[in-house]
């Protein structure tokens, strides 16, 4: 482990449309002292050579490794913590953005707070129209909050090496996949670590029509199978089983394209709230 280093973690998989505005956020980055583990989960496009570029350019600061086959999400993070040498974890995505002193504010709290074992940011969605709503989360997250919301934003979580230790890293399943972060939160809390929601938007999320196409029934119901498995972890009582159940049911029968009209519209409405207040 080196002291005060970030090993950030990042799996893609045919990002290279926005991959290099995702990199070009941590080099941006006030806070230098990190290193870069990206992991191609088999990639069809020019995902590759994007990052090929950029361990040429810093060759000290990015680490590259390839699955053998495409494996998803929790495997391919798993692969990442395997060579990471940092004393902190982040997280990134390769269609993102982080704010400039995401690392700096973080790094700071984690300091100023040694009885915190993770720090999460709020998160402001953003896509081809510009920046939109921000997903709100509690402050201080605790063993119950995962009854009616996923506890931190995935993406902007910075922690520590034996945190993954300890809950087993994430895990490789078809019930979790796109609800990894989920199913490790509900073992975070099951381990009774403690974690925060600074909040300010630090992290900026793309979320166009792609992002919600892959919200499928599929995806939705092993999302609630992880959400079943985890009230279990925590004992949470039968009767708070009903509402996921519902929201389930709901979301799972609605049709992808009006999820996204859905969106767009709060969107749109959020663009126009700020739009006011500037005013």
């Amino acid at each position: 482990m080196k002291k005060n280093m970030i090993s950030v973690i990042m799996a893609v998989y045919n990002c290279a449309p926005t991959l290099r505005e995702a990199i070009d956020s941590i080099l941006n980055q006030t806070y230098t002292n990190w290193e870069f583990i990206i992991c191609d989960d088999c990639s069809t496009d020019n995902t590759m050579e994007i990052v090929r570029e950029y361990k040429a350019k810093f060759p000290d600061k990015f680490k590259i490794i390839q699955n053998e086959v495409n494996s998803k999400l929790s495997f391919s993070l798993n692969h990442c913590l395997k060579y990471a040498e940092g004393e902190f974890i982040a997280r990134m995505d390769g269609d993102d953005i982080s704010v400039p002193t995401r690392f700096e504010t973080q790094v700071k709290y984690l300091r100023e707070h040694p009885d915190v074992d993770l720090c999460s940011t709020l998160v402001q969605r953003f896509d081809e129209n510009g920046l939109s709503d921000i997903i709100v989360k509690p402050e201080f997250p605790d063993r119950y909050t995962q009854r009616n919301h996923v506890a931190f934003n995935h993406a902007t979580i910075m922690t520590y090496k034996y945190v993954y230790d300890k809950c087993g890293g994430y895990t490789v399943s078809k019930r979790t996949v796109r609800a990894q972060d989920y199913d490790l939160w509900f073992r975070f809390f099951y381990h009774e670590f403690k974690g925060v929601n600074l909040q300010e938007p630090l992290y900026l999320m793309r979320e166009d029509k792609n992002a919600v196409k892959r919200r499928t029934f599929k995806v939705r119901f092993n999302a609630y199978r992880t959400t079943v498995k985890g009230f279990r972890l925590l004992r949470y009582p039968i009767k708070w089983y009903i509402k996921p159940t519902v929201t389930f049911i709901i979301k799972g029968l609605t049709p992808s394209f009006i999820a996204y009209r859905h969106r767009q519209n709060q969107a749109a409405k959020s663009r126009s709230e700020a739009t006011k207040k500037e005013q």
